[in-house]
């Protein structure tokens, strides 16, 4: 499975960005898919997940960030409003096809996209 992500860059506070991440290599229809945002000297944290019928976000973005499927059915995309500088980091977009509870942490995904940088001024 490869997942890569784009439509990151560099905006003002308050401004938006979409993030996307095209799957290849099997279908993700029930699997849980994450996105997760890692700033230079620190871990990699939970922003956002879904799995069909659940979606789940982090205090911080809630109300500013929507995770959704892609127009294509083997993606996945974050748009994130009203953009803060603590926002800025590197994001990157996780997979996990079993089943059951889709846990908020890196450990729990099994694919990771290589991540696109998102830098809020």
């Amino acid at each position: 499975v490869q997942l890569v992500e784009s439509g990151g860059g560099s905006v003002q506070a308050g401004g938006s960005l979409r993030l996307s991440c095209e799957v290849s290599g099997d279908k993700i229809s029930n699997w849980c898919m994450g996105w997760f945002r890692q700033a230079p000297g620190l871990e990699r944290q939970d922003v956002a997940r879904m799995r069909t019928g659940s979606i789940t976000y982090t205090d911080s973005v809630k109300g500013r960030y929507t995770i959704s499927r892609g127009d294509a059915k083997n993606a996945v995309t974050l748009q994130m409003d009203n953009l803060k500088p603590e926002d800025s980091g590197m994001y990157y977009c996780a997979a996990d096809p079993r089943g059951g509870y889709c846990y908020p942490t890196a450990t729990f995904f099994k694919d990771w996209g290589q991540g696109t940088q998102v830098t809020v001024s």
